[in-house]
């Protein structure tokens, strides 16, 4: 019996032993978070840009006026100082702008549009440029060869040359500020995992799919890509930034969003003009909400590039 008993408590306190040796393994996601909470302002950004993008989406519900309502407009509202009471009751808190609108929602709606041209044109962006880049990388030899040529040229114009250029043509609103953004990204896209794919391409998991006759559409997307996502996550978040900072740019100077549409961009341009007669918060206010906006997702990014790189892991 007391053997038995001996025994018994021996392999209790191995499958202990062995429980807390899996209770201690670290999960591929729990060992990325960790990791990326080891930096706070990287966390604070997460946050930050959370909030924003909640209050981008549920912005109808949030705002205190419909600034695209022209009913609950009134010229007689327009470049009121921060704290007036409005002519329908309410206060501006923030001020107004030229058109009576108020500078709190005009903002939430503002930020809604700005986000949804950053990450729309951002996702186009990159089903193209991965699409390009798989294609190129995998093909090899002279398609290569064309393929880079065209993103080498691509890349050789600056940006937003190309994005004015495009909305010249094109003209204003946000479809067309999506398709000239979409234009002026996706070569970042394919450069990217085109050199990720080079070097994925002559591992042995490649040589046995392509040996067990695998399809090459299959080889590229089943095994190819998911091997290439991590630089393209990272890209990805600060392309959104750089997208959001352009738009920005050419609403200010009259391009991209039309006066209907305001963006962020569009409402510090519509203050431009009152700045030196001291309506600053037209212009200001806009402007800090754009400034946080771009530096959060810089944030997120920037952590996201250390944490999935092999290179910079301890």
């Amino acid at each position: 019996m007391t053997v038995a008993q001996d025994n018994m408590d021996v392999a209790v306190a191995a499958h202990g032993d062995d429980r807390d040796k899996f209770e201690g393994v670290q999960t591929p996601f729990r060992r990325f978070l960790s990791d990326y909470c080891e930096s706070k302002l990287a966390v604070i950004g997460f946050f930050v840009i959370s909030a924003i993008t909640l209050v981008a989406i549920f912005a109808p519900l949030l705002a205190p006026t419909d600034p695209y309502d022209l009913a609950s407009v009134s010229i007689m509202d327009s470049r009121l100082a921060p704290g007036q009471a409005m002519m329908t009751g309410t206060t501006a808190h923030l001020g107004t702008d030229g058109a009576g609108r108020d500078m709190v929602s005009a903002m939430i709606y503002g930020l809604r549009i700005s986000l949804g041209v950053g990450i729309g044109s951002g996702v186009i962006a990159m089903v193209i440029g991965i699409s390009v880049g798989l294609f190129s990388a995998y093909a090899g030899g002279r398609v290569d060869s064309v393929v880079m040529r065209i993103v080498d040229i691509q890349l050789s114009f600056p940006a937003i040359l190309v994005a004015l250029i495009l909305l010249v043509t094109l003209g204003k609103g946000v479809d067309k500020t999506i398709i000239a953004l979409v234009v002026v990204q996706w070569a970042y896209y394919a450069r990217t995992i085109r050199g990720t794919a080079l070097v994925e391409r002559r591992r042995e998991y490649i040589e046995s799919a392509v040996c067990l006759g695998l399809s090459e559409r299959r080889i590229m997307f089943r095994h190819l890509l998911p091997n290439c996502l991590a630089p393209m996550i990272v890209v990805g978040t600060m392309q959104v930034a750089h997208a959001i900072s352009l738009e920005a740019t050419l609403s200010f100077l009259g391009l991209g969003m039309p006066q209907t549409e305001p963006s962020l961009g569009r409402l510090i341009s519509n203050g431009f003009e009152y700045i030196m007669s001291g309506k600053y918060w037209i212009s200001v206010y806009p402007g800090i909400a754009l400034l946080v906006t771009i530096v959060s997702i810089n944030l997120v990014g920037d952590r996201l590039r250390d944490v999935l790189n092999p290179r910079l892991q301890k």
